[in-house]
């Protein structure tokens, strides 16, 4: 079973950046994919970046250009630096990760942008 711990949320004004780090642990098994998506109040949650263990990775148009998502395999850590905030990525934040175990969610970490 995979533990995901996220940090790094928090208030930030619009334009600023914020980074979060989500760090998996708890398993043997290989981890695929690593992602984040997030979930605005009365929201479905939706994809913000995913990163695979080759180095692919997939962009939401919404973040393309402003996101940044990297990965340190050897920790299994996942990385989401975010640049030029705007009040609509005010979410909650969730990373996830995919292995041969099954897909596993973090607890969630709050991303409020104010304007």
């Amino acid at each position: 079973q995979v533990q995901l711990v996220e940090s790094g949320g928090g208030l930030v004004q619009s334009g600023g950046s914020l980074r979060l780090s989500c760090a998996a642990s708890g398993t043997s098994f290989r981890i695929f994919r690593m992602g984040w998506y997030r979930q605005a109040p009365g929201k479905q949650r939706l994809l913000v970046a995913t990163m695979t263990s080759g180095g692919s990775i997939n962009y939401a148009d919404s973040v393309n250009g402003r996101f940044t998502i990297s990965r340190d395999n050897a920790k299994n850590t996942v990385f989401l630096q975010m640049n030029s905030l705007k009040p609509e990525d005010t979410a909650v934040y969730y990373c996830n990760a995919l292995n041969g175990e099954g897909l596993y969610w973090g607890q969630g970490t709050q991303v409020t942008v104010s304007s």
